[in-house]
């Protein structure tokens, strides 16, 4: 009880010290959770229920307007038009799922995701120095405007099963005429990490090497958001060279350590058992 009680005090110390920064990533983290949550199970409904559209898809992609997150499907024309468009609320249940099927155009907003999307595909496609293929992986765009940034996170999936995959993730920004201005990568290895049905195995680690940062980062998050639902994982440790990230898998929450606080409750409880054994 008594370690309990140092860890969160503790925590609460340092989880103060990087508050802005967690708020921010969190906040990302869950832009991109939503918008991608929306591209599967939209995905999925047009497969089982609306095959006839995928005959003349030319893609998709999502996005979050007034609290809803709406998957659209568009045609392969020069100048592309939406043929199916599926929203969801934050529980992303059945029972509040809009479809609609109406062709129309793209909106304002619509196209300007298209555009930087498709963008960011291009970008990736030719620039084989900065954008990292490896075998039985595949390339997810998700395209995020908040205001007057316009930005496409690239993450790296797979499909081989009972495999989570973290890294070989990337940033492209774009400036108000949806030229690119920046891209880089977040992670600059990718990192597999296993689950099984294995109980004691519901901890995970990976590392962050200096460069990408202090902190767990919101593709990261993004990731566990999206994976854990199907593993046993109960906590990811994500370890830097100053902090601690800890996401909790169960309650979609976020502790951060330093690991200087961190290594004060590890000698905190090294001391207590040499007195115990004493």
């Amino acid at each position: 009880m008594n370690r309990i009680v140092y860890f969160f005090t503790i925590l609460f110390i340092t989880v103060n010290v990087n508050a802005q920064d967690k708020d921010e990533v969190l906040a990302e983290a869950w832009l991109m959770y939503n918008s991608e949550k929306a591209s599967w199970n939209g995905t999925d409904m047009v497969t089982q229920y609306y095959p006839e559209k995928l005959k003349t898809s030319g893609g998709y992609f999502s996005y979050t307007n007034d609290d809803r997150h709406t998957c659209v499907f568009f045609n392969r024309d020069s100048v592309p038009s939406i043929t199916i468009s599926i929203s969801f609320d934050d529980t992303f249940i059945p029972e509040t799922t809009k479809v609609d099927t109406t062709y129309r155009k793209m909106t304002s907003l619509e196209n300007d995701l298209y555009e930087i999307r498709q963008k960011a595909i291009i970008e990736s496609v030719n620039d084989t120095v900065t954008f990292k293929r490896y075998k039985n992986t595949n390339y997810n765009y998700i395209p995020l405007i908040v205001g007057k940034k316009k930005k496409v996170y690239i993450l790296t999936g797979t499909g081989v099963r009972g495999v989570v995959v973290f890294g070989n993730d990337y940033l492209i920004t774009f400036d108000k005429k949806n030229r690119i201005k920046k891209k880089k990568p977040l992670h600059k290895n990718i990192i597999p990490i296993e689950y099984s049905d294995n109980p004691d195995e519901n901890i995970t680690i990976h590392n962050h090497q200096e460069e990408t940062g202090d902190l767990i980062t919101a593709t990261d998050i993004c990731t566990l958001m999206l994976y854990c639902p199907y593993t046993n994982w109960s906590q990811h440790y994500v370890v830097s060279k100053k902090n601690i990230s800890i996401w909790d898998c169960e309650k979609s929450e976020l502790f951060v350590v330093t690991m200087k606080a961190w290594k004060r409750m590890n000698e905190h409880d090294l001391d207590k058992e040499r007195e115990e054994n004493k």
